[in-house]
């Protein structure tokens, strides 16, 4: 599915760039497509950097990430659509036209305070999604910084768990902000190979007298 690329040149390369387009998401009309290549670029530049270091563990967990993220979203909307649909029904529209004022004055503070309910229950799991998510991704990113000595991943990693673990302020989303800033510089970080593991010091030991 994922055709390896040769070296990590390559992947600094994708993953800078496709760091970037994420950050472009917010462009209106067609930020999106640019979000999604960036996105997908990004899988390119991990799934590189496993093969690389012979490591699938990297491209396994990353996958794992995205699944979760996925899932929560999927989860999360279709949770709220289904609380709101019970809580109008699927023909008050047909039969109130444009009067909703007259309908919330009909409706039950205690239906009322169900959807509300509801709709946070809904964004409870996508949040725990999120920071499952997020655990995966650091356990990606963590494994990438450890072995190829680029720390500024590990710091990715970090802001990208305490951002999904703080989403539920708005503090969160802008951590979640400079988390993807920072990728992009891990990923423009990146060596041309891998740099040789660090030999631990040798002590001498004089010789006995």
């Amino acid at each position: 599915m994922f055709r390896t690329l040769s070296s990590l040149s390559q992947a600094k390369t994708l993953g800078g760039l496709g760091s970037l387009f994420i950050l472009l998401s917010v462009v209106p009309t067609i930020g999106w497509l640019i979000g999604l290549a960036g996105f997908i670029m990004v899988l390119f530049a991990v799934k590189n950097i496993s093969d690389v270091l012979s490591d699938t563990s990297i491209f396994n967990n990353m996958i794992i990430s995205v699944i979760s993220a996925i899932a929560g979203l999927v989860i999360a909307v279709l949770f709220v659509i289904a609380s709101v649909l019970t809580f109008v029904g699927f023909g008050w529209m047909r039969s109130l036209g444009p009067n909703f004022g007259g309908f919330l004055e009909t409706v039950p503070k205690g239906d009322i305070i169900a959807l509300i309910v509801s709709i946070i229950v809904g964004l409870v799991l996508l949040w725990i999604c999120l920071l499952i998510s997020a655990i995966f991704l650091r356990k990606s990113y963590s494994a990438i910084g450890t072995k190829i000595k680029v720390g500024m991943f590990n710091t990715t990693a970090l802001l990208y768990l305490i951002g999904a673990a703080t989403t539920i302020i708005v503090m969160g989303f802008i951590i979640l902000i400079v988390a993807e800033i920072l990728q992009v510089i891990a990923f423009f970080s990146l060596p041309e190979n891998v740099p040789p593991p660090t030999s631990p010091p040798s002590s001498t030991i004089p010789p006995p007298q």
